[in-house]
């Protein structure tokens, strides 16, 4: 009787520690079941990540839509477009609705009837120039072209193109409209109030001008270390005269050379002359003092590279 009761002690363990067993293989399921809707919530790279390191078999789940790219539009700027337009729409007829401009014109505003001038007229186009471009709406604008007559007159039209949502494909939707030009702003009241009288400061100006735009000299050594400048080349003048330099700041005025570190911005005017005759032209710079002499540190009509400034 004690042997039996031993035995049925000693069998008692192997059911229970089964059982245990089982629900800890149940309890790794819901633990991998649980990993898996995590990861797939958190994207496919997490998913297969909790794939490889589970030992449970999982089926396949339905992958989560992608969300949607977004894309943002080009901004289109149809300025270009509409005034190649307007060039082969005033040089087409429509008499002669085959011509290369009238091809080109109807191409590119199918909607838009040919002009059809006069036969004996005496005024030819010249040049045609877009001078602005306004965005009524998403996709549609409006481009005011400037064409020149060699008569010397000026007519402004107002140009509808509209732009697809890339930004690369256009196309003018109607005929364009003459309207007036663009109103002359108001002129700012210039910064530059301080007269630069003859001076080394001035001497400065004048050497480095010079070097720039005739070509008389090295413009390197009148540069500050480190400011690096495409010069014109080939030299479009023969000589450079400086008329005047204004400044900004009153140190620019002193007869002596200021002290190391002092930094001011002129506006040089200057008369530049070639074999086609003078012209006046006018250059914003900013100089720095160092060593006791004046250098160049930016060109302000001109970018500068590595920085364009000392």
């Amino acid at each position: 009787m004690f042997r039996r009761k031993q035995a049925s002690q000693s069998q008692a363990p192997a059911p229970m520690a089964a059982g245990v067993r089982l629900q800890q293989m149940r309890r790794r399921v819901r633990l991998s079941r649980l990993a898996v809707l995590t990861a797939i919530a958190a994207g496919p790279i997490a998913l297969g990540v909790a794939v490889t390191s589970s030992p449970t078999v999982v089926e396949a789940a339905t992958p989560a839509k992608p969300a949607a790219a977004r894309t943002t539009a080009a901004v289109a700027d149809p300025a270009g477009y509409a005034q190649l337009f307007v060039s082969a729409w005033l040089r087409s007829n429509a008499d002669d609705a085959m011509s290369a401009q009238a091809r080109l014109a109807q191409s590119m505003a199918p909607a838009a009837d040919l002009p059809a001038p006069a036969a004996d007229a005496q005024s030819r186009l010249d040049t045609v120039t877009a001078v602005r471009s306004a965005q009524r709406r998403a996709g549609q604008w409006s481009v005011t072209v400037a064409a020149q007559y060699i008569d010397g007159r000026v007519r402004y039209y107002a140009v509808p193109v509209t732009a697809d949502q890339s930004g690369g494909s256009f196309a003018v939707t109607g005929a364009p409209s003459v309207v007036a030009g663009p109103a002359r702003a108001e002129m700012p009241k210039s910064p530059y109030g301080v007269n630069v009288p003859d001076s080394d400061l001035s001497s400065a100006v004048g050497g480095f001008l010079g070097a720039y735009l005739s070509g008389a000299g090295e413009v390197d050594r009148y540069l500050a270390p480190d400011v690096k400048l495409s010069v014109v080349a080939p030299a479009p003048y023969t000589t450079v005269a400086v008329q005047r330099v204004l400044a900004i700041e009153e140190a620019a005025a002193a007869e002596q050379v200021p002290a190391d570190g002092t930094k001011v911005r002129v506006l040089a005017q200057v008369e530049a002359r070639d074999t086609d005759g003078r012209w006046p032209l006018a250059y914003e710079l900013a100089l720095k003092v160092r060593s006791g002499r004046w250098e160049v540190t930016a060109l302000e009509s001109q970018s500068l590279q590595d920085g364009g400034r000392a």
